[in-house]
């Protein structure tokens, strides 16, 4: 029952940002990318990459507990910036800072990744898809930003 306690207790921080009522509409009054996914992707990759991350977390916990101290200030900071970008893209309709903020985010993944692989190889291996979609946010978030000066 611990183990389903912890699990749930990582998992669900990562869902706070979708409690905010945001202006979704705002992404398709902009010109985007042809590469750019529809709205509907956003939904179904974004949990799954928070249930990988949740796993990730959860396999560092359960092996160090709050101990890596480094390791807390890396997550810690990823889920801020992950949190800030809906906020800052939907609601405050901040094209330029919304790309900063993908710059940061995938700056402290690549953090988080390399300091989860000195600590767990398979707890990294979880978060690969999430580098791979932060990097490709940040592309996307780049190509926005201009398309829209």
């Amino acid at each position: 029952m611990k183990k389903i306690v912890l699990f749930v207790g990582l998992l669900l921080p990562w869902f706070i940002s979708s409690l905010f009522t945001l202006d979704t509409s705002f992404y398709n009054q902009i010109n985007l990318p042809r590469f750019a996914p529809a709205p509907i992707i956003f939904g179904v990759v974004w949990p799954i990459l928070y249930v990988l991350i949740a796993f990730s977390c959860y396999m560092i916990f359960k092996e160090y507990g709050k101990k890596e101290k480094e390791y807390n200030h890396i997550l810690l900071c990823n889920y801020l910036f992950n949190q800030l970008f809906p906020l800052l893209f939907f609601q405050f309709h901040s094209l330029f800072f919304s790309f900063v903020d993908t710059v940061v985010l995938l700056l402290s993944t690549l953090f988080l990744y390399y300091e989860s692989k000195s600590l767990n190889e398979t707890s990294s291996k979880l978060l690969l898809p999430y580098l791979f979609w932060n990097m490709f946010a940040m592309i996307l978030s780049i190509t926005i930003y201009f398309m829209n000066l």
